[in-house]
């Protein structure tokens, strides 16, 4: 099963994980590779079922995710690694730092913290785009390119996708329509308890980062995320939507090398 994950490793020194939303891939972190890399081993994974790692039924929850992701750092000698996690990633991030299997996490947009008429917003927009997108598949290289179309299509993730390199937000859409199982996982999503915590009592550090204008995860729900995780560090983007680490990258970039920094290194 952990065989099956695939991952991009960039870099030397002690190691970092990296893991992506749902229906992306290890290709969203792909600007940040470099300057991360300078003096850290980046191991950047494909979710079971995203990108080049096969899909299996149990990983269609959320539950699922987890234990593959167990599973995964076992089988690399990963247990205790630093963690960077966004919107998904950064829920599943939070967890393994709750059970004690990670070291210092970064969560940005962390999802999980949804409640009421929040969880069939998110059921139902997230299912309606991926409908769309796949509906649309032929013509995502020209809504992606244009900044008009772009900015509609990309209203409820970014604050500001005009500005968007298309490229990046062509492959990305690309990806979010592909994985069979996206639909199964967010139902399950949606209907799950609410993300659990604290962290662990060994846990060095937990950063959570959130965007004023996130219409995916909407800014009422980091208090609830501050609740969960009361010793974390917490900060708001205030030109960011959903996808922070596009809308503003050098802030996250910032956060996150923060958020990794040994403790007591200034």
């Amino acid at each position: 099963m952990e065989n099956d994950v695939h991952f991009r490793s960039e870099g030397q020194g002690k190691p970092l994980l990296l893991v992506h939303g749902i229906g992306s891939s290890s290709r969203v972190w792909l600007p940040f590779l470099p300057p991360l890399a300078s003096d850290r081993t980046i191991i950047a994974v494909d979710l079971p079922g995203h990108g080049q790692s096969p899909a299996r039924q149990e990983d269609a929850t959320f539950s699922g995710l987890v234990t593959s992701l167990e599973a995964f750092l076992e089988a690399q000698g990963l247990n205790g690694v630093d963690m960077v996690g966004f919107s998904l990633g950064g829920r599943l991030v939070l967890e393994l730092a709750r059970r004690g299997r990670a070291g210092s996490v970064v969560a940005l947009s962390p999802g999980g913290f949804w409640a009421g008429w929040e969880r069939t917003y998110l059921k139902w927009t997230l299912l309606s785009s991926v409908s769309a997108l796949r509906l649309l598949r032929g013509f995502v290289p020209r809504l992606a390119l244009n900044a008009v179309t772009r900015s509609a299509v990309l209203a409820q993730l970014s604050a500001r996708p005009w500005t968007l390199n298309g490229d990046e937000v062509e492959a990305e859409l690309l990806s979010f329509a592909s994985p069979s199982h996206v639909p199964a996982l967010v139902r399950d999503l949606a209907a799950a308890p609410m993300q659990e915590g604290p962290a662990a009592p060994a846990t060095p550090k937990v950063t959570i980062a959130w965007g004023r204008h996130d219409r995916l995860c909407f800014p009422v729900q980091a208090q609830r995320a501050k609740a969960a995780f009361p010793g974390a560090t917490f900060h708001w983007f205030d030109d960011s939507g959903h996808y922070l680490i596009w809308d503003e990258p050098e802030h996250a970039l910032n956060v996150i090398r923060q958020g990794i920094k040994a403790v007591g290194i200034r």
